[in-house]
Order: structure tokens, then sequence, then C-alpha cells
């Protein structure tokens, strides 16, 4: 993932609506949800929902499809996993996460 590409999906998801959306697809999975289901679930008014979508899309965090006429929202847990990942590169100079917690307790010891 290009540094970038995080950063845009990092400011896609820090902000209030957004994360609420894209926690709410999560949970709704592969499947995803019709943008009124997403409304109503959120409270959330139809034109904000529409804004905050696109922002949610724009940073590929998201995905659209078409079922008839309705428009399908659904999270891209690829890019969610590149993210992570990218976050998480080069995490502890190659120590496993587990063993740095034991060695700051032995220095602080």
């Amino acid at each position: 993932m290009e540094k970038q590409h995080a950063i845009d999906a990092l400011a896609a998801l820090a902000h209030e609506t957004r994360l609420d959306i894209f926690r709410l697809l999560v949970r709704a999975g592969c499947d995803g949800m019709p943008a009124g289901a997403i409304a109503e679930a959120l409270g959330v008014p139809a034109a904000t929902l529409s804004f905050h979508l696109k922002e949610l899309k724009i940073a590929r965090v998201i995905a659209c499809r078409r079922e008839g006429r309705s428009l399908i929202y659904a999270p891209s847990f690829d890019a969610m996993q590149e993210l992570v990942g990218f976050l998480s590169a080069n995490c502890c100079q190659g120590v496993r996460a587990a063993e740095t917690g034991r060695t700051r307790k032995r220095a602080r010891g």
C-alpha cells in the first residue's frame, strides 16, 4: 500500500459518522447493506449519508454495487487488511509484540 492511500483511508475513517458507517458495514459483512438501511440504522439523513458514503468510496475502504434499483455498500476487507499491514510493517523491529511487552517489564523490574 502506498503511503497516500493509507493517509486517505485513515482520514476517511477519522470522522465519527464515517466510522459508524464503516463499523455497521463490517457487521453486515460481504453482503453489505442498501443505503436506505444504513441511513435508518444510523439515523443519518439521506443527503448526509450520500456525502459520507462518497468519501469512504473515494478512500477505497468501502465498495458499492447495484442490485436492481438499490445501491449496496460493503466494506473492502482487502483494503483494510492492506491498511493494517501498512501500519504494522516494521513493527517492533522484528520482535513479536508479546515479546516487546515482556522485555519492557524486565527492563523496569
